[in-house]
């Protein structure tokens, strides 16, 4: 469908910088998952890319054409939002139909459109109800189908599921992820706070932090080589444990010896000069084993 280029992209309200020197390659096909804390500025990327906030500095490339200054509707943009926002008084039908009505397709047109939308989702037997007589999840279903009969470059998702219990989140990520492999050429940028959301889902995760991007990559890349601290105590839940040591054996093998006792050995090499510099150790939670032979570490249970 289409390819993404962010080059040095920034953001700022006034004097206040959100985001800046945004560096990112997006594939066609891929689904890219933004995450990050709270004010990251996840959700105003997406809105960048949308067309909804101005971008301050730098240029949006989509198919090798700078998108700065081109209107959202211009865009080949579909945006899915956090709320439903679909219209109460029309069916569904009508609220997956609307923007082909707006955009004077014609009745087969729009017809076929929907009919397709409507068996990719499951939506078949919903088509003539108000949404008031849906489900969460059926709503969101709505909300997607009504960006698919667009038929757009790039699909846009701003926690989507953020509204719906535990359970239909499970269930709707599922559909989110079939999705996915039903239409394997489209290009999906999804926004969330929730990691195992982003684990799940997606092709390539960018974690942002600190106004720019702390690290790309899939998600074993981020779980299981994390370029710096924020990445390794990020991803992960329970998070990463941190222990300082100070580097007692260097080799194919590196020795550490742990500030509160014990040593630990890891399988990063190290070179003779690093021996005796101070590093910190991290530990996921699923690798801890209680052992009778000498501890690594010691420690009091106080919750599981």
């Amino acid at each position: 469908m289409a390819n993404l280029k962010l080059t040095g992209v920034g953001k700022s309200y006034g004097p206040v910088e959100v985001l800046k020197d945004i560096n990112l390659d997006i594939e066609t096909g891929e689904l890219i998952v933004f995450v990050g804390p709270s004010g990251c500025g996840k959700s105003t990327l997406l809105r960048m890319i949308a067309g909804l906030e101005k971008i301050t500095a730098g240029t949006l490339e989509i198919d090798g054409v700078v998108v700065n200054d081109v209107p959202p509707s211009q865009r080949g943009i579909a945006m899915v939002f956090q709320s439903y926002a679909l219209y109460p008084h029309m069916t569904v039908r009508d609220n997956m139909a609307f923007a082909l009505k707006i955009a004077r397709k014609t009745r087969p047109e729009i017809d076929a459109a929907v009919m397709k939308a409507a068996k990719i989702l499951q939506l078949e037997d919903y088509l003539d109800r108000l949404p008031k007589a849906l489900s969460g999840g059926q709503r969101q279903r709505v909300a997607i189908g009504r960006a698919i009969v667009r038929d757009p470059k790039v699909y846009l998702f701003d926690e989507p599921l953020s509204n719906l219990d535990a359970a239909l989140r499970v269930a709707t990520r599922i559909e989110i992820a079939q999705l996915k492999e039903s239409m394997p050429q489209s290009t999906m940028i999804y926004v969330t706070h929730d990691q195992v959301e982003a684990m799940t889902l997606a092709t390539r995760i960018v974690v942002l932090a600190d106004k720019g991007i702390a690290q790309v990559g899939s998600p074993l890349e981020l779980y299981e080589t994390p370029r710096n601290e924020f990445v390794a105590r990020f991803i992960g839940s329970p998070a990463m444990n941190l222990l300082d040591g100070v580097i007692s054996e260097t080799g194919a093998r590196t020795t550490v010896a742990l500030s509160g006792g014990g040593q630990a050995v890891s399988a990063i090499a190290t070179a003779a000069a690093d021996k005796g510099r101070k590093v910190r150790v991290g530990v996921r939670p699923e690798d801890l084993r209680r052992d009778d032979g000498p501890p690594v570490y010691t420690g009091t249970v106080d919750f599981t």
